[in-house]
Protein backbone atom coordinates (compact mmCIF):
# COMPACT_ATOMS: atom_id res chain seq x y z
CA UNK A 1 0.00 0.00 0.00
CA UNK A 2 1.28 3.96 -1.00
CA UNK A 3 2.85 4.57 2.22
CA UNK A 4 1.46 8.07 2.67
CA UNK A 5 -2.12 6.51 2.42
CA UNK A 6 -1.34 3.83 5.40
CA UNK A 7 -0.18 7.05 7.26
CA UNK A 8 -3.58 8.54 6.59
CA UNK A 9 -5.31 5.93 7.66
CA UNK A 10 -3.24 6.49 11.38
CA UNK A 11 -4.89 9.82 11.74
CA UNK A 12 -8.70 8.32 11.12
CA UNK A 13 -11.05 6.49 8.20
CA UNK A 14 -10.48 6.52 4.55
CA UNK A 15 -13.34 5.55 2.71
CA UNK A 16 -12.56 3.72 -1.01
CA UNK A 17 -13.20 7.20 -3.21
CA UNK A 18 -10.69 9.17 -0.93
CA UNK A 19 -7.82 6.82 -1.20
CA UNK A 20 -8.56 6.34 -4.97
CA UNK A 21 -8.33 10.34 -4.87
CA UNK A 22 -5.34 10.28 -2.88
CA UNK A 23 -4.10 7.54 -5.41
CA UNK A 24 -3.98 9.30 -8.22
CA UNK A 25 -2.69 12.62 -6.95
CA UNK A 26 0.15 11.01 -4.61
CA UNK A 27 3.68 10.80 -6.42
CA UNK A 28 6.90 9.01 -5.52
CA UNK A 29 10.23 9.33 -6.26
CA UNK A 30 13.98 7.91 -5.44
CA UNK A 31 16.84 10.65 -4.52
CA UNK A 32 20.33 10.14 -3.96
CA UNK A 33 22.69 10.82 -1.02
CA UNK A 34 23.32 14.59 -0.84
CA UNK A 35 20.56 15.74 -3.15
CA UNK A 36 17.72 17.96 -1.82
CA UNK A 37 14.34 17.95 -1.21
CA UNK A 38 14.18 21.74 -0.25
CA UNK A 39 17.08 24.58 -0.19
CA UNK A 40 16.75 27.35 1.64
CA UNK A 41 14.63 30.21 -0.21
CA UNK A 42 12.67 27.67 -2.11
CA UNK A 43 8.71 27.20 -2.38
CA UNK A 44 8.53 23.54 -2.06
CA UNK A 45 4.73 23.42 -0.36
CA UNK A 46 4.43 19.30 -0.59
CA UNK A 47 3.48 17.16 2.20
CA UNK A 48 6.21 13.92 2.00
CA UNK A 49 6.94 10.42 3.59
CA UNK A 50 9.84 8.44 3.23
CA UNK A 51 9.27 4.91 2.03
CA UNK A 52 12.86 4.14 2.58
CA UNK A 53 16.06 6.30 3.35
CA UNK A 54 16.60 9.58 5.58
CA UNK A 55 16.29 13.24 5.57
CA UNK A 56 18.12 15.91 7.84
CA UNK A 57 16.75 19.53 8.02
CA UNK A 58 19.31 22.21 8.51
CA UNK A 59 19.77 26.30 8.57
CA UNK A 60 22.45 28.31 8.08
CA UNK A 61 23.93 30.16 11.42
CA UNK A 62 27.06 32.17 10.92
CA UNK A 63 28.16 30.65 8.13
CA UNK A 64 27.89 27.06 9.83
CA UNK A 65 25.18 24.20 9.46
CA UNK A 66 22.66 23.88 12.11
CA UNK A 67 20.74 20.97 12.04
CA UNK A 68 17.19 21.03 13.32
CA UNK A 69 15.95 17.67 12.76
CA UNK A 70 15.73 14.59 11.14
CA UNK A 71 13.39 12.42 9.35
CA UNK A 72 12.79 9.10 9.15
CA UNK A 73 10.79 6.08 7.59
CA UNK A 74 7.19 6.43 8.29
CA UNK A 75 7.09 9.68 9.24
CA UNK A 76 5.35 12.98 7.65
CA UNK A 77 7.67 15.30 6.98
CA UNK A 78 7.39 19.33 5.48
CA UNK A 79 8.66 22.98 5.68
CA UNK A 80 6.10 24.70 7.49
CA UNK A 81 6.44 28.36 5.74
CA UNK A 82 6.64 26.91 2.13
CA UNK A 83 3.32 24.21 3.10
CA UNK A 84 1.68 26.53 4.78
CA UNK A 85 2.30 30.05 4.09
CA UNK A 86 3.87 29.59 0.84
CA UNK A 87 6.67 31.34 2.05
CA UNK A 88 10.73 30.73 1.31
CA UNK A 89 12.03 28.12 3.46
CA UNK A 90 14.55 29.27 5.59
CA UNK A 91 16.00 25.71 5.87
CA UNK A 92 17.05 22.94 3.79
CA UNK A 93 16.43 19.54 3.66
CA UNK A 94 18.87 17.25 1.92
CA UNK A 95 18.92 12.92 1.81
CA UNK A 96 21.46 11.85 3.98
CA UNK A 97 20.85 8.44 2.13
CA UNK A 98 19.30 7.24 -1.22
CA UNK A 99 15.51 7.63 -0.90
CA UNK A 100 12.58 6.89 -1.78
CA UNK A 101 9.84 9.22 -1.01
CA UNK A 102 5.87 9.75 -1.13
CA UNK A 103 4.87 13.54 -2.01
CA UNK A 104 1.00 15.05 -2.58
CA UNK A 105 1.18 19.42 -2.64
CA UNK A 106 -0.32 21.11 -0.42
CA UNK A 107 -2.51 23.04 -3.09
CA UNK A 108 -3.85 19.48 -3.76
CA UNK A 109 -4.65 18.14 0.05
CA UNK A 110 -6.15 21.34 0.45
CA UNK A 111 -8.64 20.71 -2.21
CA UNK A 112 -9.03 16.81 -0.77
CA UNK A 113 -10.21 18.68 3.19
CA UNK A 114 -12.66 20.89 1.11
CA UNK A 115 -14.64 17.66 -0.62
CA UNK A 116 -13.90 15.57 2.56
CA UNK A 117 -14.57 15.94 5.95
CA UNK A 118 -12.57 12.61 6.94
CA UNK A 119 -9.57 14.27 5.22
CA UNK A 120 -9.94 17.94 7.13
CA UNK A 121 -9.52 16.18 10.44
CA UNK A 122 -7.13 14.00 9.61
CA UNK A 123 -5.41 17.26 8.15
CA UNK A 124 -6.11 18.69 11.87
CA UNK A 125 -4.96 15.77 13.76
CA UNK A 126 -1.24 15.74 11.51
CA UNK A 127 -0.91 19.62 12.68
CA UNK A 128 -2.09 18.75 16.30
CA UNK A 129 0.53 16.09 16.95
CA UNK A 130 3.09 18.72 14.46
CA UNK A 131 2.61 21.01 17.29
CA UNK A 132 3.45 18.28 20.02
CA UNK A 133 6.57 17.32 18.11
CA UNK A 134 7.62 20.75 18.20
CA UNK A 135 6.84 21.65 21.70
CA UNK A 136 8.80 18.54 22.94
CA UNK A 137 11.93 19.63 20.94
CA UNK A 138 11.85 23.40 22.51
CA UNK A 139 11.35 22.18 25.21
CA UNK A 140 14.03 19.38 25.55
CA UNK A 141 16.26 22.39 24.27
CA UNK A 142 15.56 24.52 27.30
CA UNK A 143 15.05 21.92 29.68
CA UNK A 144 17.25 19.29 29.69
CA UNK A 145 20.97 18.38 29.30
CA UNK A 146 23.16 17.52 26.10
CA UNK A 147 23.23 14.21 27.70
CA UNK A 148 19.43 13.74 28.30
CA UNK A 149 18.57 15.19 24.78
CA UNK A 150 21.01 12.35 23.19
CA UNK A 151 19.46 9.90 25.14
CA UNK A 152 16.12 10.68 24.31
CA UNK A 153 17.50 10.56 20.25
CA UNK A 154 18.56 7.24 20.94
CA UNK A 155 15.01 6.27 22.62
CA UNK A 156 13.19 7.55 19.66
CA UNK A 157 15.87 6.78 16.70
CA UNK A 158 17.69 3.91 17.97
CA UNK A 159 19.52 3.21 14.66
CA UNK A 160 20.52 7.02 14.42
CA UNK A 161 24.30 6.38 15.58
CA UNK A 162 24.27 3.84 12.54
CA UNK A 163 22.82 6.33 10.03
CA UNK A 164 23.40 9.89 10.76
CA UNK A 165 27.15 11.19 11.13
CA UNK A 166 28.02 12.42 14.64
CA UNK A 167 28.97 15.46 13.66
CA UNK A 168 25.02 16.20 12.25
CA UNK A 169 24.13 14.32 15.85
CA UNK A 170 26.33 17.13 17.83
CA UNK A 171 24.69 19.84 15.87
CA UNK A 172 21.31 18.32 16.48
CA UNK A 173 21.82 18.07 19.81
CA UNK A 174 23.73 21.99 19.92
CA UNK A 175 27.04 20.56 21.11
CA UNK A 176 30.33 19.94 19.61
CA UNK A 177 31.71 16.69 18.43
CA UNK A 178 33.61 16.49 21.06
CA UNK A 179 31.41 17.44 23.88
CA UNK A 180 29.15 14.25 22.08
CA UNK A 181 31.99 11.61 21.96
CA UNK A 182 32.56 12.68 26.50
CA UNK A 183 29.00 11.87 26.36
CA UNK A 184 29.24 8.57 24.17
CA UNK A 185 31.77 7.55 26.47
CA UNK A 186 29.75 7.70 29.18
Amino acid sequence: MNPLIKKFKEYGSLTPEIEKELSIRIKSQTKQKGDFFLKQGQIVSSLFIIEKGLVRSFFMNDEKEVNSWFGFENIILGSILPLFYKLPSFENIQFLEKSTYFYITMDELNELYKRYHSMETIGRIMAEEYCKIMEDRIMSLHIQSAEERYITLLKEQPDVIQRVSLGHIASYLGITQETLSRIRKK
